[in-house]
């Protein structure tokens, strides 16, 4: 009996003891207050009531109802501003808890700066069950992963159909057909092509679909991987091909200074026949536009073969939009964007973003356009991540400049392919 009584008492006083453990606890944390995550995400270009934002603020209010020792603090950045926004905080040693990426040189970058916290065991033990190992494949380098897609698409044209048909122009499958869709276009009183140059990176967005139609994927790994080089004649040609484009002014007046919002005006106003842009770009065009509701007859097409060229038709340039986590993050961070990264927001982000799901079953939401995205996504052999994202930081920032640098008339195509050569050769 005194055995017994003696493990009563000691289970009483092991109770209490747990229970002034739970309490202390619980008064640490409310004097502490919630734990802390920064969350730094892209606008979806719609102003003060961007339809993406108001989105993740839903998200956030969602998680935190279900999470209330978790304050996520959203800050909404246009792209450039993020751009430049992230860079100081990176040199400062103070990256975000989680900021969006586009994977590839820049995020390996960071990675090796020391500025990502490595979330493989995260990873494989909970994302890979619900994302395909290839989409989480671009935000991993060597084995170790620092962050996961929320959407996998690619580059192409939009286009107006009733533009199209108004000029008496079918959609273009070569190069030759595009720049006499240019000119059919022209004389029927539109724009042919919205560009927003003076962001630089939609303008890139043409130097390497060239190359990739002229050369393949064999001009890029020899270039890359020092059998050949940026100078060769594929990127050479490239430039040409777009002059020779540039020289039938297709773009808007101004187009040198206009930011990528003012392109998605354009198409979204039905002031411009079509634009080169990735899978956001219905969504950003009807953001931006007077009506709020963008282009009504909106089509798209893939990039055009060029003649003589060693290039398949059906590679695509392109690449995801994802989130990666700074190397202070805490597992608050990590669980967030697992509740992000949930099948029905996926869907409901399909409608808000146009955006090509990772998800497992969120594919069910695509229609119409987004779902040509995905099927001409599955038919590419090469798969071409952006130069700006693919390359190192400093060589993307180049390939814009010099892009920038050809279409302004200050370098010749061999100028402009040498610029890139050469940050490529001190980088490597």
């Amino acid at each position: 009996m005194s055995k017994v009584i003696k493990c009563l008492l000691s289970l009483m006083m092991l109770l209490v003891s747990l229970t002034f453990v739970s309490a202390k606890g619980q008064e640490e944390a409310v004097e502490n207050g919630p734990v802390q995550v920064e969350w730094w995400a892209l606008s979806g270009g719609g102003g003060a009531q961007d339809p993406s934002t108001e989105y993740k603020k839903e998200i956030v209010a969602a998680y935190e109802a279900s999470h209330p020792d978790v304050k996520i603090n959203l800050t909404i950045l246009e792209n450039e501003a993020f751009k430049q926004k992230i860079q100081v905080a990176i040199q400062a040693g103070t990256p975000p808890d989680i900021f969006h990426s586009w994977g590839g040189g820049v995020m390996v970058e960071y990675a090796k700066q020391g500025m990502l916290r490595d979330v493989t065991d995260f990873v494989n033990n909970t994302l890979s069950k619900k994302i395909g190992l290839g989409a989480l494949g671009v935000y991993g380098y060597d084995g170790t992963y620092y962050g996961s897609p929320y959407d996998m698409g690619g580059v192409v044209f939009w286009y107006n159909k009733d533009i199209f048909d108004a000029a008496g122009v079918t959609v273009p499958t070569t190069w030759d057909q595009m720049l006499n869709a240019v000119d059919k276009i022209k004389n029927a009183g539109y724009t042919p092509i919205a560009l927003g140059a003076g962001d630089k990176w939609p303008a890139h967005f043409w130097w390497v679909y060239l190359a990739m139609r002229i050369g393949g994927i064999e001009a890029f790994n020899a270039a890359y991987g020092g059998s050949g080089s940026f100078k060769d004649e594929t990127f050479v040609k490239a430039g040409e091909l777009l002059l020779e484009l540039a020289a039938k002014e297709p773009f808007q007046t101004g187009f040198l200074g206009s930011s990528y919002d003012d392109q998605a005006r354009l198409v979204g106003d039905g002031t411009a026949a079509m634009e080169l842009m990735g899978q956001w770009g219905p969504s950003v065009e009807a953001n931006n536009s007077t009506s709020g509701n963008g282009v009504a007859n909106l089509g798209m097409f893939t990039f055009p073969a060029v003649s003589g060229g060693k290039g398949d038709v059906n590679d695509v340039m392109g690449g995801g939009n994802g989130y990666v986590f700074g190397k202070d993050a805490p597992d608050e961070a990590l669980d967030f964007l697992n509740f992000f990264l949930d099948k029905d927001r996926q869907i409901k982000q399909i409608a808000i973003e146009g955006i090509i799901p990772v998800v497992k079953g969120a594919e069910a939401g695509l229609e119409g356009n987004s779902a040509k995205l995905a099927q001409a996504v599955s038919k590419a052999g090469y798969y071409q991540l952006y130069y700006d994202q693919f390359l190192p930081p400093a060589v993307g920032e180049v390939v814009k400049d010099a892009v920038a640098a050809l279409l302004a008339g200050e370098a010749t195509p061999e100028e402009a392919a040498a610029m890139v050569d050469e940050s490529w050769q001190m980088e490597k």
